[in-house]
């Protein structure tokens, strides 16, 4: 089959549960009933909480050694363009658990709220179809998934009750020993769905752990938008720790599963939930916030040591793991949206191994209690070819948050006392200490100044998305098609902020805290 033109690429922008067009040719998506070619594998998804998808060694990443990634992706695939469902954890993992984008399940598409039940998730229907389900650390979170009449979290039941002695800053569940008490309690013969949640590298992380480790400043791989200086380069050392501690429990799972024999036959996902919690990163669109590492191996179908270039998104792997198991997608109103790369996974290619897949999308709506009234950042993005194309759906508001909060007891704090879309770290403290500084201050506007509508990044040459070719007339005619066809797939998939109707995600309940924000001007 040819390679896409560009505007044939883009016309195909609308990837979804039925058909996709391919240059004037439809390709059917098989069902998931459909007896596989292979015996029902047991799935593993490993999943870290906040890693962007440079911070793994096998993406060549020096400072950090992640020995079990690394196994899994010379076990299988490597994906290099692997993308989110958001850039906040709760609203990514709903989108994985359901293969629906985050503007497809309501309440779940925001932070800390609700998880409507009329939403199937993959590790029930897994389960109804015989598979033996659990999960251990986070799952589905933070939210709350009671109100909605869910009987239990998405992720399945709970078996975290193992601890083991952690540093500060570390979760005390012994994942891998977790693991193994689950696989103990699997009833003979049925295969198992299993969800690993890390709480690692999620903040707050024990400072100067990554030299105290033995890593040195060198180390760090500081990224384009950040200023390089030690105070952010411990800040990263102290992020890797935590990421290897992911990646160990990783390790110890999979000589579990070698001991009871079942390596050969699980598909292992191995991926993190969005970006790295840093300014610019984590709770932003950009390629350092929804550019997650992902590798899968399943010895007994998919052809080892692969690298992939293939845009894949986290609504894929709901119907990855259906197909895989040869269970059926709910279909009409509630159907994914997602397509699997089960073809990808037993193709013996490499690089771009399926043409069809023009595009992939993330989204973000409310993250942390940041602004006045509990209002949002609604924005969407989408990776086609070598560009992002993001769109703010409210560029009057502040992207990190509001500069300024109330303090509890009715006063008003400090300019640059707010900003809580970005976790607090030492590098915001250090953006907010040194704004004053030349070679500080513009690390720090990126991180908190407003922004355009449009946004337009090449994130092959500037991975950092530090130059926005929206209003460069140079790239006016790749902008045209990206947005057209950006708009067709968000009409398409119904998303209330392209359909005019954007506020109702406005009103959707936070269980978190919530902050006190002052009025902006004119309320």
């Amino acid at each position: 089959m040819r390679e896409l033109t560009r505007r044939e690429f883009l016309k195909v922008a609308g990837v979804g549960a039925a058909s996709v067009a391919v240059a004037g040719c439809a390709q059917a998506l098989e069902k998931a009933a459909v007896t596989p070619m292979w015996k029902r594998p047991n799935i593993l998804l490993a999943i870290s909480d906040d890693q962007s998808w440079r911070h793994a060694s096998a993406y060549g990443c020096k400072g950090i050694k992640t020995p079990a990634f690394d196994r899994v992706a010379k076990d299988g695939v490597l994906f290099s363009n692997a993308y989110a469902g958001s850039p906040g954890c709760s609203p990514s993992r709903a989108a994985l658990l359901t293969g629906r984008n985050c503007w497809q399940i309501e309440h779940a598409g925001t932070h800390a709220s609700e998880f409507p039940a009329k939403y199937a998730c993959y590790p029930d229907l897994l389960e109804a179809a015989g598979y033996f389900v659990g999960y251990t650390g986070k799952g589905w979170g933070p939210g709350n998934w009671k109100v909605s009449g869910r009987t239990r979290n998405p992720a399945g039941d709970d078996f975290s009750k193992l601890k083991n002695k952690a540093p500060a800053g570390i979760s005390d569940n012994d994942y891998a020993a977790n693991f193994r008490a689950f696989l103990a309690q699997r009833p003979a013969g049925r295969p198992f769905c299993f969800w690993y949640g890390a709480h690692e590298p999620h903040r707050g992380y024990l400072k100067g752990i990554g030299l105290k480790e033995g890593k040195q400043l060198s180390d760090a791989e500081v990224p384009p938008f950040l200023p390089d200086a030690p105070e952010v380069r411990s800040d990263i050392l102290d992020y890797y720790v935590e990421i290897e501690w992911f990646d160990m429990h990783l390790g110890r799972m999979l000589e579990a599963l070698n001991e009871a024999g079942e390596l050969e036959n699980t598909l292992i996902v191995a991926t993190g939930d969005n970006g790295m919690s840093f300014p610019r990163a984590k709770a932003n669109v950009y390629e350092y916030g929804v550019h997650v590492p992902m590798a899968a191996s399943w010895p007994a179908a998919a052809p080892a040591g692969r690298k992939v270039d293939d845009l894949v998104g986290f609504v894929d792997l709901a119907p990855t793991f259906l197909e895989a198991a040869g269970v059926d997608q709910p279909a009409g109103e509630y159907a994914m949206a997602g397509r699997s790369i089960v073809n990808i996974l037993t193709s013996k290619k490499e690089e771009r191994v399926d043409i069809s897949r023009p595009a992939v999308f993330s989204s973000r709506e409310r993250h942390s209690s940041s602004r006045y009234d509990n209002l949002g950042y609604p924005q969407r993005c989408m990776r086609s070819g070598e560009y992002l194309y993001i769109r703010n759906f409210a560029p009057e508001r502040w992207p990190a948050g509001d500069p300024q909060k109330y303090d509890g007891q009715g006063r008003l704090g400090p300019m640059h006392g707010g900003y809580h879309d970005v976790d607090g770290c030492p590098t915001m403290d250090y953006l907010i200490a040194h704004r004053d500084e030349a070679d500080v201050a513009k690390f720090f506007h990126l991180a908190v100044d407003k922004r355009p509508a449009d946004e337009l990044y090449n994130v092959e040459k500037d991975p950092g998305c530090l130059t926005n070719l929206a209003a460069d007339p140079a790239f006016a005619a790749v902008k045209k098609d990206l947005a057209a066809a950006f708009e067709r797939y968000l009409r398409q998939t119904g998303d209330p902020r392209i359909l005019g109707t954007g506020d109702v995600f406005e009103t959707d309940k936070r269980y978190s805290p919530i902050r006190d924000f002052p009025a902006p001007d004119g309320n």
